[in-house]
């Protein structure tokens, strides 16, 4: 950073994956002070270079004093959570127990309301919960080609329906990701995720029932997605499912989807023959009903 005030420190909480790292190391590149925090048994272990303190579902009192103690209003909720905590492993510090009520009833209700009320209660201490892509922007796809060259008509004709595709789907906020192949959409995202997806099209592929060569996957958020939490990801087994089930691109929507171990991914990419677009935003509705890009 040159010149100007310091900017404040953040505060990185970090699940599961290699994202949390990669946020954690942009974020000091970019001039930010990082106050890492690891969950306990979900961290990857790399997360462990940048000196974390690790701390268990029962120990929130601990972490908003941590928090306090290093001037930390922002906060950054990154990587994955994979298994919802019990009540006895809430049942820890002081702090904790005073801010139980809080938080038996964020674990009322389904994943985005958890999202939802974790960060009411961050809000409510006095803290900002900060999406990730603002202390590290590199993160996010960029718009045009990425890896290949821009796609050719059939490509593009993929490209435009699947994108359809994933609209609709967003309106009933089912999922995020759709495949098209010959101007023919073979699959949708529903609740077990991209690269399950991808492996149902490999299946479909193998049994004969999808004509026609190559095929785009596109990657988008959904409409009203809160851009602080839970950006939708492609990394390196995005691009590994994809050139299994036999596609030859991936469209990623530019600004509001994330590149995980981006080096990694563009260089698999390469060697699969699998292009990488950054596609143009999804006209969405946000919160006020205003159509926005």
């Amino acid at each position: 950073m040159t010149g100007g005030a310091p900017l404040p420190p953040v505060a990185v909480i970090c699940g599961g994956g290699r994202l949390p790292v990669e946020v954690i190391a942009a974020a000091i590149e970019n001039g930010r002070q990082v106050v890492a925090i690891a969950i306990k048994g979900e961290a990857d272990p790399r997360v462990a270079d940048y000196n974390p303190t690790y701390l268990g579902w029962g120990q929130i009192g601990k972490l908003a004093s941590l928090l306090e103690r290093e001037g930390c209003r922002d906060v950054v909720m990154i990587g994955s959570v994979t298994r919802r905590p019990e009540l006895r492993e809430i049942v820890g510090d002081l702090g904790t127990m005073r801010r139980l009520p809080k938080i038996i009833a964020s674990l009322a209700g389904g994943d985005d309301s958890i999202l939802k009320k974790i960060i009411r209660l961050f809000e409510d201490e006095g803290f900002r919960i900060i999406g990730a892509h603002e202390v590290a922007p590199g993160l996010l796809a960029r718009p045009g080609p990425i890896v290949g060259r821009d796609p050719d008509p059939d490509a593009s004709r993929d490209l435009a329906l699947a994108r359809e595709a994933v609209i609709a789907l967003g309106r009933l906020d089912i999922g995020q990701a759709a495949v098209s192949v010959c101007g023919r959409v073979i699959a949708v995202e529903g609740a077990e995720g991209t690269d399950a997806m991808l492996e149902r099209c490999r299946a479909v592929r193998d049994r004969g029932r999808v004509k026609g060569k190559g095929g785009v996957l596109v990657k988008c958020a959904k409409p009203g997605q809160d851009m602080r939490v839970d950006l939708p990801t492609v990394g390196p087994e995005t691009v590994r499912a994809a050139a299994k089930a036999g596609l030859s691109g991936i469209g990623i929507e530019a600004g509001r989807v994330l590149i995980a171990e981006r080096a990694e991914t563009e260089a698999l990419a390469k060697a699969l023959s699998i292009s990488l677009w950054g596609i143009e935003p999804l006209a969405r509705t946000d919160q006020a009903g205003e159509v926005s890009r």
